[in-house]
């Protein structure tokens, strides 16, 4: 019986986060990530230059988004955050490329926080050479609240929670890339 209950709840669960429809595209992005994704820092010589996202079908009750982008296959033990954006105001569902330069966040009043590279703003991807293809994964958060109660110094981890606690639901997209 308790199964059943268990069934139940992962059930509504998952139609919470991934309810309407909700949904992250890029016109930039198809399966593979390209050289202007790739970071220009740790060895590596792209472009670091953030994708163009955009998404449609929030679910009501949006009130603000935020965008995340993450690689469970870094070699950490942890995986690595490579953007981290938040207090996105709920009437934009897009952002252009090389949105990720932080100089750019003012126009939108959204705040870009510390990534594993230990500074505000799109880091791009840099696996390590002759490693198998990273993922790299681009979520949008629709979100409960106008505002995270966090700033540009708030680290990825702090951020995820909060992100956890106010996400009506989340749409994403799965690029790959090796060096």
């Amino acid at each position: 019986m308790k199964m059943k209950y268990m069934i139940a709840a992962l059930m509504l669960a998952g139609s919470t986060l991934f309810a309407g429809g909700f949904t992250l595209y890029s016109n930039d992005l198809g399966g593979q990530l390209t050289k202007a994704q790739e970071a220009s820092s740790f060895g590596c010589d792209g472009s670091n230059i953030s994708p163009e996202l955009h998404w449609s079908n929030a679910p009501s009750g949006t009130k603000s988004f935020a965008v995340t982008v993450y690689d469970p296959d870094a070699p950490t033990g942890s995986g690595w955050w490579h953007w981290v954006v938040f207090n996105i105001p709920s009437s934009i569902n897009a952002l252009p490329a090389d949105f990720g330069n932080v100089s750019k966040t003012a126009t939108l009043s959204a705040i870009q926080s510390i990534t594993d590279y230990g500074k505000a703003g799109f880091g791009g991807a840099c696996p390590p050479k002759g490693d198998k293809a990273h993922r790299y994964i681009f979520t949008v958060h629709a979100l409960s609240v106008d505002k995270l109660p966090l700033d540009a110094s708030s680290m990825p981890a702090l951020v995820g929670f909060m992100l956890g606690a106010n996400t009506l639901a989340k749409a994403t997209l799965v690029s790959y890339y090796q060096r």
